[in-house]
C-alpha cells in the first residue's frame, strides 16, 4: 500500500504539469508575428523581457472599464513594434 501511494501521487501530478502554458516571448517573435498573435487572439499576455509581461488587446472593447492606448514592444526584428493596445485605468480630473 505505501509503495503505491507515491506512484499514485505522481500520476495525479502529470496532467497538471501540462496545464501550465508558457506565455509567448516578443523577443523570440518577429513584429509581424506578434501583431498577428494579438489580432488573432483579441487579447493575449506576451512576455517582453526577463520577468516582464503585459496584456495586449486589439481594441478598447477588450478593456472593461479602462481606456486603451497604443502598445509598442521590442521584438526579434524591431526595437519598437506597434503590436496593438494596452488597457490602462482612466484618469479623472477633479476641479
Amino acid at each position: 500500500m505505501m509503495r503505491s501511494l507515491p506512484f499514485a501521487l505522481l500520476l495525479l501530478a502529470l496532467p497538471l504539469s501540462g496545464a501550465a502554458q508558457a506565455r509567448p516571448d516578443s523577443l523570440a517573435m518577429s513584429c509581424a508575428s506578434a501583431q498577428a498573435l494579438v489580432r488573432q487572439q483579441g487579447a493575449v499576455v506576451i512576455g517582453t523581457g526577463p520577468n516582464l509581461y503585459d496584456r495586449f488587446v486589439t481594441d478598447a472593447g477588450y478593456c472593461q472599464s479602462q481606456r486603451s492606448k497604443p502598445a509598442w514592444i521590442p521584438t526579434r526584428d524591431e526595437a519598437q513594434c506597434l503590436v496593438g493596445q494596452l488597457c490602462r485605468e482612466r484618469r479623472f480630473r477633479y476641479r
